[in-house]
């Protein structure tokens, strides 16, 4: 199997249980404070590792604690953190995260996502043109991702963007992506309102893939077909990084050749896993157990 390339976010994930999500001025009481890896680029690269796949980071963090740890946990998961560049003076990216009632609310400080910039892209671009897959999210700034889907489609690589959180994607930039996976506030975000669903997926056939939590996932064959892979039924821990081991595991399922239908049952089981245990990072699934979970 090849390589993959994530280039996206590194964040120190700062989570708070509560009996509920707080309202507008309200203090409630909070316990169990955790400090966990996160980011959507780490944590799918993780995920990625853990189920096997040769994989490399591209991404920046701070000369501070959280920056050491996190591209030590990187390294411990089986990801290549050579062309990680650290930015002193600049705090690693932070995410502060309440869960509440099987659920969550997150604010994200960039810190030195922001460096995530085309200069960055340029100094480790021979690394990343070796992945034959290279997949994107949105904690980065906008113009790197477009930089980076227009390298890969330049020299042959595929590039599946993960459009979280939502920003609106340039038509032309959908273009160049080989898969896209929004959930389905991100598709409304990148497709407008007065385009249904089915509509979107028709538009973008074997290419759009809409998620849509326990529902499942979405996406339309070449035959023209809409189907829909329904979730796994799951003993709800913890929510946090479901949507990146999905994205994840599908990569993998991609890399291994798997037609798209069999790469989303693969992606689901695998985030379905994910959910049942804490932490984003945490519950994130081996290759065996997503195969002993399909078996069942």
């Amino acid at each position: 199997m090849g390589k993959i390339g994530v280039v996206g976010s590194i964040n120190m994930d700062m989570t708070v249980k509560a009996e509920r999500i707080p309202l507008k001025g309200e203090t409630l009481k909070g316990e169990d404070l955790k400090y966990v890896p996160g980011g959507k680029g780490a944590n799918q690269a993780v995920a990625m590792a853990k189920l096997g796949a040769d994989v490399e980071m591209f991404g920046c963090v701070g000369g501070d604690a959280a920056g050491i740890s996190l591209v030590k946990n990187l390294r411990k998961t089986g990801v290549e953190t050579k062309s990680i560049k650290t930015i002193e003076g600049v705090p690693t990216g932070l995410a502060m995260i309440t869960v509440g009632e099987n659920d969550n609310t997150i604010i994200v400080v960039a810190g030195t996502n922001d460096h995530v910039d085309v200069d960055y892209i340029n100094e480790v671009k021979d690394a990343l043109l070796e992945c034959e897959i290279v997949l994107l999210q949105h904690e980065i700034p906008q113009e790197t991702v477009e930089y980076v889907i227009e390298l890969c489609a330049a020299n042959g690589v595929k590039a599946v963007l993960n459009p979280g959180p939502a920003r609106p994607v340039k038509k032309e930039i959908l273009e160049k992506v080989a898969y896209l996976t929004p959930n389905e506030h991100e598709a409304v975000i990148l497709f407008g309102e007065d385009i249904s669903f089915e509509d979107m997926m028709k538009k973008y056939p074997e290419k759009l893939v809409i998620t849509q939590g326990s529902r499942g996932v979405s996406t339309c064959l070449k035959s023209g077909e809409i189907v829909l892979v329904p979730a796994r039924k799951a003993d709800v821990v913890d929510t946090t990084g479901a949507g990146d081991t999905l994205n994840g595991a599908f990569t993998v399922a991609l890399m291994e050749g798997k037609n798209i239908e069999d790469a989303l049952a693969f992606a689901n089981v695998a985030a379905g896993l994910s959910t049942e245990k804490f932490g984003a990072q945490g519950g994130m699934p081996s290759y065996d157990e997503v195969k002993e979970a399909m078996g069942r």
